[in-house]
């Protein structure tokens, strides 16, 4: 999913997103709340009226980017009280606030708050932390089943635990129970090494019902997102294509390429000479990287492009490597390809 965390993925219109056809797309509540507010959103007709997408979106409860601001937040069983980023303005978010706040937002998929830690964390705090998210989960699920209108609506839980397989476990035994329409699996991706995040993945997956959707929130990796389909994942979001096209990093199916190097000064070819985009069709390198050095803002825009189209494409491929029953030998072809072209390319 193309995160589009203030209701616009940076860089690309709805109209853009559409032509390259992003089926369903993230926002974030955290921001939201903030500004403009969700009140406002609704009187405006929801979320999808206000930003013009009339696809699925999913919403974040907000839950990551509280607990971010270490220095502005107190947590309780009851939840938490933090200070705007923005204007230092102190605010209040429980599980009920949160999916008051993402019901008046009118997305589609919505997402329970939970208690994202700081990496590494004892075992102590792990614990406490996996306890309180699945208590706010159940609270959750008891104010949506009286408030929420479950036929506009989906609402996820979210699994919680650390790298400690056992918490886990249990966090996700107990998530299940709760009946929820879909899962998620958070807290990962934060620092911890990629096999680590293959572990809890796979050890959270392989508990959480394979008729639902299973959501692997915050990654990832071209070469990594295959690894996690393979353990059983079915949704996924990631600021890297837009973040790091702004940065002048673009994905190809060769690898990473840095295009500010000096070598793609005079270069004719597209970024990457298999790709459709309509950046490849039109654009050479040289042109973008004289784009990116005069800080133009059309290199964003083109940069991000053909970042999201290489993403969704590359889940196209691999869902018909799904249907077709190759997805073993997609995945070591993509990451031979990806993981050893690197230095290469610039990067």
């Amino acid at each position: 999913m193309p995160v589009g965390t203030a209701a616009t993925v940076k860089g690309l219109t709805q109209q853009a997103l559409e032509e390259l056809d992003a089926q369903i797309i993230l926002a974030n509540t955290y921001h939201l709340f903030l500004r403009p507010g969700h009140e406002l959103i609704r009187s405006l007709g929801g979320l999808h009226a206000f930003m013009s997408w009339l696809r699925p979106i999913l919403t974040d409860s907000g839950g990551f980017q509280v607990f971010s601001l270490s220095d502005l937040r107190k947590v309780t069983d009851e939840g938490v009280t933090f200070r705007s980023h923005i204007d230092g303005s102190e605010h209040f978010l429980s599980p009920e606030i949160a999916l008051d706040v993402e019901m008046a937002l009118g997305a589609d998929i919505i997402m329970v708050l939970d208690e994202c830690i700081e990496a590494p964390a004892s075992r102590t705090q792990t614990q406490k932390a996996a306890a309180r998210t699945l208590d706010w989960a159940r609270r959750s699920r008891g104010h949506f089943s009286r408030h929420g209108d479950a036929a506009r609506q989906m609402v996820f839980g979210i699994v919680q635990g650390g790298t400690h397989p056992d918490i886990r476990r249990e966090n996700a035994d107990a998530l299940v129970s709760l009946d929820f329409p879909g899962y998620a699996i958070g807290g990962l991706a934060v620092g911890e090494p990629h096999a680590t995040t293959c572990e809890m993945t796979a050890e959270v997956a392989s508990r959480l019902p394979a008729d639902r959707p299973r959501y692997l929130m915050g990654v990832g990796k071209p070469e990594q997102v295959v690894d996690y389909i393979a353990l059983g994942v079915d949704m996924m979001d990631c600021v890297l294509p837009t973040r790091s096209a702004r940065h002048g990093c673009l994905f190809t199916s060769q690898g990473r390429l840095l295009i500010k190097n000096a070598r793609y000064a005079k270069d004719v070819r597209p970024i990457d000479e298999s790709c459709e985009c309509a950046v490849c069709r039109r654009y050479s390198r040289a042109y973008l990287r004289h784009l990116f050095l005069a800080n133009e803002l059309l290199a964003a825009i083109l940069n991000t492009h053909h970042n999201i189209h290489f993403y969704l494409d590359m889940m196209r491929k691999i869902r018909e490597a799904i249907g077709f029953g190759n997805l073993s030998r997609f995945r070591t072809d993509l990451q031979a390809r990806l993981e050893t072209r690197h230095s290469e390319l610039g990067v």
